[in-house]
């Protein structure tokens, strides 16, 4: 038995290297079907055929042309079970049978009209839903069908966006239909599940039975205290880990690295208290910014976050425990952690995971490290965290990253960069003046001003990762309405990959059209408090405007640019390192919707709330500007580092 289903009653997702992989076997179990992740070299036609009903290719980053693209054997196809290829998946389908795939010449992210021609098979029964909206991702695309296909729905863009041969049950998606915002990509995953025969199969409450019995097997003489950060990942791995164990035998653990938010460890305790959770606290803050001093570089920061966590845990277990050894370390870790960080075999990494830095994965390998709920996606930690009765103060709330404000805290060498025009940046790019002309005739006709900050920031674009710049649009007269900042917001990243974020500049304290990074901006006390005070004004806000729950999650950013060729950088006293009060910051807010972090859109808050919430924030001395990030995922993550 294996998570409570025998024989072969589930679905295999063949990992393509896409970093929707997991997503799509989580959805499938989320539409009452078990699925179960298969690596390229597992791949053994018959025992997929006795193993499985069903087949799904996933995404990729590789082009199915490249030498060394990941495949599939080509007799996968042939042994008579339904196929579903998305994207990648898709593209390799049509070429292992003979059809063309070629480069589009442009990549397309974000969302697109499904025109539908055939409701039959994944389409059944939504005639009504004609023209609905499906997420796009990619930069191949399906030029000519193999014999047996035939066209079921297009986008403006791709006349292949959906394909499929009924007589042997093989399907192909351009598009994501396992991403929240396809919008019916529920109903066509769920009909691949009826052509499976696999319909009302499985239910979470079948994974917390057999995880329950697999915890208390992968612990037999052994005890687990967890590193809890407050967080709701955190906070239901340990309720799951309370279920399994005596309560002798598991210990929560909180370290304070000096990047919780206001008020953080406080409220922690009340609200961990309520479920009777021993919670011991070790200040290790100093250790910390001792350690980050001087560095700059996202990947850097995170290493030695995770390195240091597991430091100040074993300085914190000395004391609690007599014998250290006998215990494990339990984490909060899901699965966006462990597939940003390349988790799947050919996944590309978008950024290292604290709970993934190299000392974490040997204490994994030695079998140190248990994960309770690191097969589940956001959603269904929270229905995870409801079936296990925690409340819904503690279940609902806004993620939060396990390093916390470090990853929020954006930090500068030595060196100076200034901002420049978009259209002297874009005008550059070989191959790409029509679409140069576009992005420049579109920012004229709107009134906004574009700039190329002088940041960059970590993106993911057609499932590899990106740093790229951040470009910011500066509105000279009235504000453009939504529909036409998120019209621009997605041309650009799509039409240039220069680009992995768009923002709109909604306040100044001096508006300039020119922008520069402070040099030796790092992970210091002062900075940190700064963007502490932001982050409880942002969160504040949102409950007295009663907004809170309509937000998935709302990261506040603290950047080393000032606006003005006169503004000077801040200067140290000569009797003190504390830097001398005047603007040399500015805040990125980044409030998003999402489903399972794996994608998400931007919020569109009120205009008259974010001026609001603008001028309030600029009331923090330090601060010079204020913008609004207006990037989906893809291209953009949600967190910035």
């Amino acid at each position: 038995m294996k998570h409570g289903k025998l024989n072969n009653e589930r679905i295999a997702v063949i990992d393509l290297g896409g970093q929707y992989a997991h997503l799509i076997a989580s959805k499938i179990r989320r539409l009452g079907a078990f699925s179960e992740i298969v690596s390229t070299d597992e791949l053994q036609p018959e025992k997929i055929l006795s193993s499985f009903r069903g087949i799904i290719l996933s995404g990729g980053p590789s082009s199915v042309y490249e030498p060394l693209a990941p495949s599939t054997p080509r007799k996968l196809l042939d042994i008579g079970l339904p196929v579903l290829g998305i994207c990648y998946g898709h593209q390799l389908i049509m070429h292992q049978l003979g059809g063309d795939v070629k480069n589009a010449h442009g990549k397309e992210y974000g969302p697109a009209e499904i025109q539908i021609s055939d409701f039959s098979g994944l389409f059944a029964g939504e005639e009504q839903w004609d023209n609905a909206v499906v997420w796009m991702n990619h930069g191949d695309e399906v030029k000519t069908l193999p014999d047996g296909f035939k066209i079921t729905g297009s986008t403006q863009d791709c006349a292949f966006a959906s394909v499929a041969d009924t007589s042997r049950r093989i399907y192909g998606v351009q598009f994501h239909p396992e991403v929240a915002d396809t919008v019916r990509g529920d109903c066509y995953l769920g009909n691949f599940i009826k052509i499976c025969g696999l319909e009302n199969s499985w239910s979470l409450e079948d994974f917390l039975k057999a995880k329950t019995e697999e915890i208390q097997k992968e612990t037999i003489n052994r005890k687990v205290f967890l590193l809890i950060s407050g967080g709701v990942d955190s906070t239901v791995a340990y309720a799951l880990l309370s279920r399994s164990l005596p309560r002798d035998h598991l210990k929560g653990l909180l370290i304070d690295t000096g990047f919780m938010r206001k008020n953080e460890i406080n409220e922690v305790k009340k609200a961990l208290a309520a479920v009777e959770v021993d919670l011991d606290v070790h200040d290790a803050s100093p250790d910390f910014y001792e350690k980050l001093g001087n560095v700059f570089d996202p990947e850097e920061k995170r290493r030695i976050i995770g390195d240091q966590f597991l430091k100040s845990q074993e300085t914190a277990s000395e004391k609690l425990f007599e014998t250290p050894g006998d215990w494990m370390i339990g984490q909060g870790t899901i699965y966006p952690d462990t597939i940003e960080s390349g988790g799947t075999k050919h996944s590309h990494k978008i950024k290292t995971h604290h709970n993934r830095v190299p000392k974490i994965q040997e204490l994994i390998q030695a079998g140190r490290i248990i994960e309770p709920v690191r097969d589940l996606y956001k959603d269904e930690v929270r229905r995870l965290g409801e079936l296990l009765g925690l409340p819904d103060s503690l279940v609902h709330r806004h993620p939060f990253p396990g390093p916390g404000l470090a990853v929020r805290c954006l930090c500068s060498d030595g060196s100076e960069n200034s901002s420049m025009p978009i259209g002297d940046f874009i005008n550059k790019i070989e191959n790409k003046k029509n679409e140069a002309s576009d992005i420049c005739d579109q920012l004229i006709r709107h009134s906004l001003e574009g700039l190329v900050l002088p940041l960059q920031s970590v993106g993911v674009q057609g499932d590899q990762r990106s740093f790229a710049r951040p470009a910011a649009l500066l509105p000279l007269k009235e504000r453009p309405s939504w529909e036409t900042l998120e019209k621009i917001s997605r041309a650009i990243p799509n039409y240039f990959s220069d680009f992995n974020r768009v923002l709109i500049r909604t306040g100044a304290k001096n508006p300039g059209g020119y922008y520069r990074r402070v040099p030796n901006r790092y992970l210091t006390p002062d900075r940190i408090d700064t963007l502490r005070e932001a982050d409880s004004i942002v969160t504040d806000f949102l409950r007295e405007k009663n907004i809170y729950s309509e937000i998935w999650q709302f990261p506040v950013v603290i950047v080393p640019v000032v606006c003005g060729k006169n503004q000077a950088a801040p200067t140290k006293t000569p009797d003190s390192d504390a830097e001398t009060a005047g603007p040399c910051e500015s805040i990125i807010l980044r409030p998003v919707n999402s489903r399972d972090a794996m994608t998400a859109s931007v919020y569109r808050m009120n205009f008259s709330l974010i001026d609001d919430l603008t001028n309030r924030l600029l009331k923090i001395e330090t601060i010079d500007s204020i913008f609004y990030d207006l990037t989906s995922k893809p291209p953009g993550t949600i967190e910035w580092e």
